[in-house]
């Protein structure tokens, strides 16, 4: 299987952590890069000083309640990017709020999925992210600048 780099985009330390741990559990030996606002991630999606030499992201976990630039704003940004707008972006937030997953669909999102409170069904929320994104889904590998 060929290597997945991973951007999370996330602000919450918890929820890194929960994140990161899930993806290790789930045996994914991909590069995960981690970015704490949207203003990075632009950046980071850019190749702008400090991230001039990162590996692009195959996949984007996206908050949507992020400092600096929210996550629509980012996703915006990706959407609207021709070298770019063909990544993944699965939005992952707390929020359940209907206006929140139209918004991300409306605005090109891959999927929409609202962090369970438990750490259990977190873990396993991740753990469906992995399952369909790495084994049944095929990612543009090749496609990635």
């Amino acid at each position: 299987m060929t290597p997945i780099n991973i951007l999370l985009v996330e602000d919450n330390e918890g929820d890194i952590l929960l994140t990161v741990e899930a993806l290790e559990e789930g045996k994914i030996t991909n590069r995960i890069d981690i970015v704490k606002d949207g203003k990075q991630a632009i950046n980071f999606l850019s190749k702008k000083a400090p991230y001039t030499n990162v590996a692009m992201p195959h996949l984007v976990l996206l908050d949507i309640n992020l400092p600096k630039k929210n996550g629509y704003e980012v996703l915006h940004f990706i959407k609207s990017d021709e070298n770019i707008k063909h990544l993944p972006v699965i939005m992952l937030t707390t929020s359940s709020s209907e206006k929140d997953i139209i918004e991300s669909y409306k605005s090109y999102a891959n999927c929409y999925i609202t962090k369970p409170v438990e750490v259990k069904d977190f873990m396993n929320a991740v753990a469906s992210i992995k399952s369909f994104w790495f084994s049944i889904v095929q990612l543009p590998i090749t496609a990635i600048l």
